[in-house]
């Protein structure tokens, strides 16, 4: 009964960041005419006065914003890139400030670099033993053949989990750090910036989002393990 409740309140947890992700980017989705260029326009305009040498603007596919910096590129989605709405324009500043940090060579992106393709790995591998766990038993034919391979694809999400919180500096940096501060100059209007100042937030938390998505595979998890 005790883990049902924990599932329910992971599921609860899991849900409502990115619920309220979502409503932030949908409700300052749509174009304003004051706004003169959009999120694809500001992002090179922005690489030209950074001097962000070699760095390049691109889309791809929808929700899928980010910067990489193997390929040195900052990808908005085609509402972001194409879009003069304020959340075109903030989206579109906070990943710049990825390509700032990355171009800096600041400490803080280093988290990124470091622990993010750890943690894809770690739940990779963690969905690849819980997947194998029943031909494990089939061959065993013992109950902890079973727990075993479950109880180590816990471990490997939870440690998965928290590796995605220790991205949350840089994301804060970028929203806050780099991209407020240039939208402050005259990007968007003083009315506008608590809106901005909510997208930004939004923007920020959305590895954090993620890594609550994880702990909800966790309780999935412990609710096999139970029974």
């Amino acid at each position: 009964m005790i883990l049902i409740v924990i599932f329910g309140l992971l599921i609860i947890l899991s849900y409502l960041p990115q619920m309220w992700i979502r409503k932030v980017m949908r409700e300052h989705s749509q174009d304003l005419p004051g706004i003169e260029g959009t999120g694809g326009e500001l992002a090179k305009h922005l690489i030209e006065r950074f001097k962000l040498s070699g760095i390049g603007v691109e889309v791809t596919e929808e929700n899928g914003d980010h910067f990489d910096p193997t390929d040195k590129m900052v990808r908005l989605s085609p509402t972001n890139y194409n879009g003069r709405s304020l959340k075109a324009i903030a989206v579109a500043t906070h990943e710049v400030g990825h390509a700032i940090q990355f171009s800096r060579k600041e400490e803080v992106f280093k988290l990124r670099e470091k622990y993010i393709p750890q943690a894809i790995k770690l739940r990779q591998y963690g969905i690849y033993v819980l997947w194998a766990s029943p031909v494990v038993a089939i061959f065993l034919r013992t109950p902890i053949a079973m727990a075993l391979p479950i109880i180590i694809s816990v471990v490997m999400q939870l440690i998965a989990a928290l590796t995605y919180l220790i991205v949350l500096p840089e994301e804060w940096d970028a929203s806050f750090g780099k991209a407020l501060p240039i939208l402050e100059e005259g990007y968007v209007t003083p009315e506008q910036m608590p809106a901005v100042r909510k997208i930004l937030t939004a923007a920020a938390f959305t590895y954090f989002a993620a890594a609550l998505s994880s702990m909800l595979n966790i309780g999935y998890l412990m609710l096999l393990l139970r029974r």
